[in-house]
């Protein structure tokens, strides 16, 4: 070997290709990711956060991933290391022997000489699969690109993530919560459901009293909005190729309230039960007086309702009342204290007992019945003021047949008793 030639060392190439390739491919998902999350957003309280349609995206686009690096691995040759110390072969037709003075014991150059390490040809070698095969360093490459390639496409075909389109399907639903009077509603909560009941996105209102939800796609869905001292609406959006906008109006929940006290005195009357119909005579509410005769009843819908209050000493009385489109209305009632009619009935100077008594009115109508005890004392009470008649009366008289055939003693026994009803 002449002094110009000097020993070739062998370095092997693209060893760290591969998960050079691989860490660009999470890099390219990291990224779809992050993509995807910021344009997937609800807004809640004016923050515009993730939405949970955009985890599930990216949860998608992440197992698809996986899938595909299994994949791309299945099909990778495998690979042998090679011993760091290996030399190269000679080229055929060459000695390598050196020459006589040319080299020491040691193998050290001569003076003046250098050895120069040049990289080994890159030939195919059949033996030694994977070490110096040509191309070696872009087997990472070949994961990370179909890889990168693949989630963008599945971020391509997620609807919304495309220039011009909302997140969550590409469509959204926005529009104005307003009131009875028309002023925006602050705080007013917006969710939108599937028409299987699944809930999709809720946002909050601001002072502006608007809202915007996203939409997995096209189709009909179910818009609920809710506020305090609200009456909460509910509507059917249908969201087509276009934004939808849709404003709701929320209706104010009005209320009675109000003091019920006795006409003779004007005392409270406490314990009086208050009863709110509509107009169809449905119950809406009850309530019970306090000890100062004050009476509430909220979340009625503005309106007219029939008011019903009654006490165990009073002639019970209802009467109509228009609720306002905001807050309580007052209503003060005034009850009538409740006429009287007790007393006893007698028979030959003693008290009889089951004897019938009926009270009717001046126009001859029944107002009630009732049968004494043993003392022979009867009461009607809760009536109103006015003219009446009392009319008292036994046993009604009953009639039965007896025949007589020559006998001298005949058994006849007779029950009298008050006709039923």
């Amino acid at each position: 070997m002449s002094p110009a030639q000097t020993r070739s060392v062998r370095i092997e190439e693209g060893a760290a290709a591969p998960r050079a390739g691989v860490g660009v491919a999470v890099l390219a998902f990291g990224a779809a990711a992050g993509a995807i999350l910021a344009r997937m957003t609800t807004d809640v309280g004016g923050v515009a956060l993730p939405s949970e349609n955009g985890f599930e995206v990216v949860m998608a686009a992440g197992a698809g991933a996986v899938v595909l690096v299994l994949a791309f691995a299945a099909f990778l040759p495998g690979r042998r290391s090679a011993a760091s110390g290996t030399q190269a072969a000679p080229s055929s037709g060459e000695e390598a022997t050196p020459a006589s003075g040319e080299q020491g014991e040691q193998g050290t150059p001569p003076s003046g000489e250098q050895a120069s390490i040049e990289p080994a040809p890159t030939e195919p070698n059949p033996e030694q699969s994977g070490v110096g095969v040509p191309g070696d360093g872009v087997v990472g490459a070949a994961v990370a690109a179909p890889l990168a390639r693949a989630v963008a496409e599945l971020v391509a075909t997620v609807p919304g993530l495309t220039d011009g389109g909302p997140a969550g399907g590409g469509r959204a639903v926005r529009g104005l919560v307003r009131g009875a009077e028309g002023a925006p509603v602050c705080g007013a909560a917006v969710t939108l459901v599937s028409l299987g009941g699944r809930q999709l996105g809720r946002a909050v209102t601001g002072h502006d009293g608007c809202y915007a939800l996203e939409t997995p796609g096209e189709g009909a869905y179910v818009l609920i909005a809710s506020a305090d001292g609200h009456q909460p609406q509910a509507a059917t959006v249908v969201v087509g190729a276009e934004p939808v906008s849709h404003d709701v109006l929320l209706g104010v929940v009005g209320g009675l309230a109000g003091t019920v006290r006795s006409t003779d005195d004007g005392a409270p009357v406490a314990d009086a039960v208050v009863v709110v119909t509509d107009v169809r005579g449905d119950v809406l509410a009850t309530a019970r007086t306090d000890g100062e005769g004050e009476f509430a009843v909220a979340d009625l819908v503005p309106g007219a309702v029939v008011l019903a209050v009654s006490s165990a000493r009073h002639r019970p009385l209802a009467l109509p009342v228009e609720v306002g489109v905001a807050g309580l209305t007052r209503v003060d009632v005034e009850l009538r204290p409740g006429a009287q009619v007790r007393g006893t009935v007698r028979g030959a100077g003693a008290p009889l007992a089951d004897a019938r008594v009926t009270l009717m009115d001046a126009a001859g109508n029944v107002v009630a019945t009732a049968t004494t005890g043993g003392d022979g004392a009867y009461a009607f009470t809760d009536l109103d003021h006015g003219p009446y008649t009392v009319v008292a009366a036994g046993y009604p008289p009953r009639a039965g047949r007896v025949s007589l055939d020559g006998a001298d003693v005949g058994d006849h026994d007779i029950e009298l008793a008050h006709a039923e009803g």
